[in-house]
């Protein structure tokens, strides 16, 4: 038995997970290691293609998403995104990040399509939750952790355009908010929905045929049970059953965290982006685009104002860029990112790596899990 299958069997044998998928790829050569059971009961084995709630690694495929209209001419990069979010039209930024939500001064500049793609709108998570502009931003996104309890996006933005931003726009890398930004400039922009424009332009073309907003009746039985750690240590409460809010398209699809996927849907997904944007004979994204999405964009003090995510990395458009090899895995230019219904996936496109872990097990925090690190770890010893 390999590495893989050995970390990923250590730990649901001791509870941690019920199961878990995990892959490991360089060119053809393919590692697939799926254990445990898709819900405490044991109800089905977990399986290569078991479907799972892939949160925050949606971040990338609506940055995609994004550079696509980019490239059709539809919007431009130095654009203010008034031009399609009229309420976002007069941001106003609160006068010191500590200030109340009231004590405002108007933005410099506007909020451009770049400042979305790059997280510095002004709209986000910073380290620190306790700041007041902070918290009326919680109030829009449900404490960030209910994707599908958001209202329709108009209803959406049209509250989000009443919080300040918490630095002015391009000031200061900033957590989130800027996904769902990005997910609903799509639609506008589009003139289509986030979920049939992802569905016709990205998962089609490149054979995501699991990848989607909700999973119908006839894929439920691959759909895992979701989780979060219980008030015991080593307990775990049900979160999401196969058949409860994923069942449906939302009223909010959002482009932060509201994708399901199978790992070789987001492997076929990191294979385009290390192919310069090609996939099955066809051009989906420019060797540009592609290079914008995995180079780093932050300054140092951006990258430390995201500490408590970032961790002493960078972002490009939509994941964590690695520019400092603090640990094995960190290997400068790999590109991906972490969701926290306890999932990761990167791509090294210096050696042509993809590694990608699902669960169904949320973080209790922005901080990575010992299995996901024990993950990165044998994905950099491979």
């Amino acid at each position: 038995m390999s590495a893989l299958y050995d970390t990923l069997r250590r730990h649901v044998d001791d509870g941690t997970v019920p199961g878990a998928v995990g892959v490991l790829a360089r060119g053809e050569d393919v590692e697939v290691v799926a254990v445990g059971a898709t819900d405490t009961e044991g109800t089905a084995p977990m399986a290569r293609d078991s479907i799972f709630r892939i949160a925050s690694i949606t971040k990338p495929v609506t940055a995609a998403a994004v550079l696509m209209l980019v490239e059709d001419g539809r919007i431009d990069l130095d654009s203010p995104v008034e031009r399609w979010l009229p309420e976002l039209a007069k941001p106003m930024v609160v006068r010191t990040p500590s200030s109340p939500v009231d004590d405002v001064v108007p933005a410099a500049r506007p909020v451009t399509v770049e400042d979305l793609l790059s997280s510095r709108a002004g709209w986000g998570f910073p380290s620190d939750f306790a700041l007041p502009a902070v918290q009326a931003l919680l109030e829009v996104h449900k404490d960030g952790l209910a994707p599908r309890a958001q209202p329709d996006p108009d209803t959406w933005l049209a509250a989000l355009a009443e919080v300040p931003l918490l630095y002015q726009p391009g000031e200061a890398w900033l957590y989130n908010t800027c996904s769902d930004l990005q997910g609903v400039l799509v639609a506008r922009a589009s003139g289509d929905t986030l979920p049939d424009f992802l569905a016709e332009r990205i998962f089609e073309p490149l054979g995501m045929r699991d990848t989607a907003f909700e999973v119908p009746a006839d894929k439920r039985g691959r759909f895992t049970t979701s989780y979060r750690p219980g008030p015991v240590p080593g307990a775990l409460e049900r979160a999401d059953t196969p058949d409860g809010a994923w069942s449906r398209v939302p009223a909010f699809p959002s482009g932060a965290g509201g994708l399901t996927a199978t790992a070789d849907d987001w492997l076929a997904f990191a294979r385009m982006l290390l192919a310069d944007g090609e996939a099955n004979g066809r051009r989906l994204l420019s060797p540009a685009s592609v290079s914008r999405m995995t180079t780093d964009h932050l300054t140092p003090r951006q990258r430390e104002r995201g500490a408590l995510f970032l961790e002493g990395q960078g972002w490009g458009y939509g994941a964590q860029v690695d520019i400092a090899p603090v640990d094995p895995w960190n290997v400068p230019g790999r590109y991906g990112w972490v969701g926290g219904t306890g999932t990761t996936a990167h791509l090294v496109p210096a050696t042509g790596s993809v590694a990608i872990l699902l669960t169904q097990v949320a973080m209790e925090n922005p901080t990575p899990t010992p299995l996901m690190r024990e993950f990165w770890r044998c994905a950099a010893d491979g």
